[in-house]
């Protein structure tokens, strides 16, 4: 039976030109003369059709096949992987092909708290016999002995408080030059760095200032000077009067009390660093018996 046919305004595929003609119901999308074949170019695109389906149909039959194929693959393709990642966990030490001891053995309990095979034990990075830091300077004693802390300046001998005294009057005055007088010449000078001497304690106190005048030095020296003192060396050419008795004395004992009266003269990062350093290591102030200025230093 013909096939029946409508208008199309599509463009003639022989003329090129639009113009009313039959189209193929079956084939909507191909323009016919009206004198062509209703039925050929129907039959060949339904042939096409049914060829596209079958091939779509097939794809989507295969589709399991290539995903259980990409699986079985891909396992072959990841056990090398984790042959390696587990060799990555293997016990320094242990043979190769040797299974790891099981964690509630003897063995595998002794090699947790022992040590482990082929690893040399690091040293310790810090000797605690070695890390307490020694004080070389001037009237230094053992801090871990008891000390009798003095704050009445009347249990000094005359001398020694004839001698500080003045020290107070010269750095209060803000005058770093009235010093000079009470610090002695030749052997007899005030020593006022460690280990080495100067020609010029003044200029030496000078440059320690954090100003150009040494009115720090000088403010130190009053605050030095105002805490409790001790006496140490009785009976030996070390013999003197120390302010402030912190230099003498362990600084993990001290009451709150002490610490407050210490952190009138450093800070608290200042006394952090006494603590680890092992002892009282700012500016001391040492007397002598028969009234001569010793030294003030600090320790380092």
């Amino acid at each position: 039976m013909p096939q029946s046919r409508m208008p199309c305004a599509k463009p003639s595929d022989c003329t090129g030109k639009t113009a009313p003609k039959l189209c193929s119901i079956r084939c909507a999308t191909v323009c016919l003369p009206a004198n062509s074949p209703p039925t050929a170019p129907c039959n060949n695109h339904s042939e096409s059709s049914m060829r596209i389906g079958k091939e779509k149909v097939s794809r989507i039959r295969l589709a399991p096949v290539l995903l259980a194929f990409s699986l079985a693959t891909g396992n072959v393709l990841l056990a090398p992987s984790a042959y390696a990642l587990s060799e990555l966990h293997k016990i320094p030490g242990q043979a190769s092909g040797e299974a790891p001891p099981a964690q509630g053995s003897a063995e595998g309990q002794n090699q947790t708290q022992g040590t482990t095979p082929g690893v040399p034990m690091a040293e310790p990075l810090v000797n605690s016999q070695n890390s307490q830091g020694v004080d070389k300077t001037p009237g230094a004693q053992d801090a871990s002995k008891p000390v009798e802390v003095i704050y009445d300046i009347n249990k000094a001998p005359e001398p020694v408080r004839k001698m500080r005294q003045q020290i107070v009057e010269a750095a209060a005055s803000g005058d770093l030059e009235r010093l000079r007088p009470l610090m002695g010449t030749g052997k007899d000078q005030t020593q006022v760095t460690v280990g080495e001497s100067t020609d010029d304690p003044i200029g030496t106190l000078k440059d320690l200032s954090g100003d150009p005048d040494g009115d720090e030095i000088l403010a130190i020296m009053l605050d030095i000077v105002s805490t409790g003192f001790v006496h140490v060396g009785q009976g030996t050419a070390d013999d003197m009067y120390v302010w402030p008795y912190f230099a003498e004395k362990d600084l993990k004992s001290l009451t709150p009390p002490e610490r407050v009266e210490l952190l009138r003269i450093v800070t608290a990062g200042d006394l952090s660093d006494m603590q680890e350093f092992g002892g009282y290591n700012f500016y001391r102030l040492g007397i002598t018996p028969d009234g001569k200025w010793k030294f003030f230093t600090a320790g380092d």
